[in-house]
C-alpha cells in the first residue's frame, strides 16, 4: 500500500476528526480510509489514533507522529515541484538585497554572472546596511553579514567574514605602527556607525578580548569608511571582500596581523523553503557555490 497516501489519509483525519468527513475529502470510501490508517500504523509499529462509534483522538505516539508527516508531506510536494521545474528555463523577477560594499565588491558581478547563465531572469539589487522586512518590501533574497539572524527567516551560510585592521602609508608616516592591541588607545580610529562601540573585538590565539579606543570619525557606510582610511584619517577595521586591491597594491597596510577581528557570517536570507520560484533556488545555489570553502575567494587571493 502506497504510504505516501497513507500518511496523507492519517494527517487529513487528524485534522478533520472524522473519517468519515476524511473520506469525503480525499474522494474515497470509509473502508479504504481504515484501511490507510492500519497500514500508516503498521508502518509506525505504533497506534496512532483512538476510535470509536463516537471520538475519535489522537495517542500519544499519534502527537509525536503528526509533525513528521506534516513535514514529510511538505518534502514530498517540493521534491514534486523540483521534479516538474528541471526543464522548465527559470524566469521572472527576483528582488535582492545586500550591504552597498558586498554588492559593489562582490555580489554584482555574481549577479551578472548568475544571468549570463540564465537570462530570462530579471533581478533588482538594492542596498543598505539596515535589516529589510522582506515581507513589506517585497524582497525575495537579502545577502546579510551578521551573526544575529531572524529566526523566522531562512538562512543559509553563503561564506565568512573576515576583517582586518588597516591604514594608509600616509597616516602610519606620521603615527608609528601599534605593535601591541594596547597601542590602539593611542591612535585615531574610524568606525562603522553601525558597529560595536567604542571598542574593537579581537582574537590572538585562543584568547578573544575587547579594546577600547577612541573614534575620530564614524560612519553608517564601510565605502566611505574606507576612504577616509586611504585619506589618512587614522586606523580602521575594514572587511576583506572589499580591500583586497587595496592591500595587493600597498595604498592600504594590515597592522596587527596576529590579532583577528571578530568573525561575521555571509547568509543568504529568504522567507521560506516551501514553493520557492525555481529562479531564486537556483541563485541561492549558485551563490553558495561561488563564495564557498574553508576561505572566501576573496580571502583566498589575498
Amino acid at each position: 500500500m502506497d504510504r505516501l497516501t497513507a500518511v496523507r489519509v492519517f494527517v487529513e483525519v487528524a485534522d478533520r476528526g472524522s473519517l468519515t468527513q476524511a473520506a469525503e475529502h480525499l474522494d474515497m470510501s470509509t473502508a479504504m480510509v481504515s484501511r490507510y490508517l492500519a497500514a500508516v500504523e503498521d508502518w509506525f509499529e505504533a497506534r496512532l489514533l483512538h476510535r470509536t462509534t463516537r471520538k475519535l483522538s489522537l495517542t500519544d505516539a499519534g502527537l509525536q507522529a503528526l509533525p513528521a508527516c506534516r513535514q514529510l508531506l511538505d518534502l514530498a510536494e517540493d521534491a514534486r515541484h523540483i521534479a516538474a521545474e528541471r526543464n522548465r528555463e527559470p524566469a521572472g523577477l527576483l528582488r535582492v538585497t545586500t550591504a552597498a560594499s558586498f554588492a559593489e565588491s562582490q555580489l554584482t558581478a555574481a549577479l551578472v554572472d548568475f544571468q549570463r547563465q540564465y537570462p530570462q531572469v530579471e533581478i533588482a539589487l538594492s542596498v543598505g546596511d539596515k535589516a529589510t522586512d522582506l515581507v513589506a518590501e517585497r524582497v525575495d533574497l537579502a545577502v546579510r553579514i551578521t551573526n544575529t539572524l531572524d529566526p523566522a527567516m531562512i538562512a543559509r551560510p553563503l561564506a565568512r567574514c573576515r576583517s582586518v585592521l588597516c591604514a594608509s602609508p600616509a597616516y602610519l608616516e606620521r603615527f608609528p605602527a601599534p605593535l601591541t592591541a594596547e597601542d590602539l588607545r593611542q591612535h585615531q580610529c574610524i568606525a562603522h556607525a553601525f558597529g560595536i562601540g567604542r571598542q574593537y573585538r579581537l582574537t590572538q590565539g585562543a584568547q578573544s578580548f575587547t579594546v577600547p579606543v577612541e573614534w575620530r570619525f564614524h560612519t553608517n557606510e564601510t565605502a566611505v569608511l574606507r576612504q577616509a582610511v586611504l585619506a589618512g584619517a587614522g586606523i580602521g577595521m575594514l572587511p576583506t571582500y572589499y580591500l583586497g586591491d587595496d592591500l595587493r597594491s600597498g595604498r592600504l597596510l594590515r597592522l596587527l596581523p596576529d590579532h583577528e577581528p571578530e568573525l561575521f557570517g555571509i547568509h543568504a536570507i529568504y522567507l521560506s523553503r516551501q514553493h520557492q520560484p525555481l529562479a531564486l533556488r537556483l541563485l541561492v545555489d549558485f551563490l553558495a557555490a561561488r563564495f564557498a570553502g574553508d576561505q572566501a575567494p576573496w580571502d583566498s587571493a589575498l
